[in-house]
């Protein structure tokens, strides 16, 4: 489909190594305004995580790239919403706290109350300084979250 092959340094994640983890952000690129194949068979492969409910109560975001703004930037996300569902897990969307940068009208930015994202076009177009700014956010905003979850409930470890 047109993506480069993984970079040598880059590790795979096994579904057994989420336990590990106090709070998810997790992304894909949209295939047909769906989580990709890749991503799904990779949710497929948490059945025995599922089974014990080990991610219970622990929070995840979602974030994503489409093609263009047809792409299924908002259904993308919903698609990760089932996976999070049947885990047990706590969704934690971006909202509107991103501030002003979640109503730029001035130029082309991906990303939804759902989580951060960005526009790939053909696979060439790089994502712009305000969706690397709201990513970040997203991401310091997930991880507060987890935080506070994780000092006020000794379950989620």
């Amino acid at each position: 489909m047109k993506a480069p092959a993984k970079a040598d340094d880059v590790p795979e994640i096994r579904p057994e190594q989420l336990v590990e983890a106090d709070g998810f952000l997790f992304g894909s690129p949209s295939r047909f305004g769906m989580m990709a194949a890749q991503v799904k068979a990779f949710f497929d492969a948490t059945h025995e995580i599922w089974a014990t409910q080990a991610l219970a109560g622990r929070p995840a975001g979602v974030f994503w790239s489409t093609g263009f703004h047809g792409g299924g930037q908002e259904l993308t996300a919903l698609t990760f919403i089932t996976q999070l569902a049947h885990h047990g897990m706590i969704f934690v969307p971006l909202g509107y706290t991103f501030g002003s940068g979640m109503f730029e009208m001035n130029e082309v930015k991906g990303g939804s109350s759902y989580g951060a994202g960005t526009y790939a076009a053909d696979g060439s177009r790089q994502p712009t300084k305000l969706e690397l700014q709201q990513a970040f956010h997203q991401g310091k905003y997930v991880a507060e979250i987890t935080k506070k979850l994780k000092k006020s409930s000794p379950q989620v470890q």
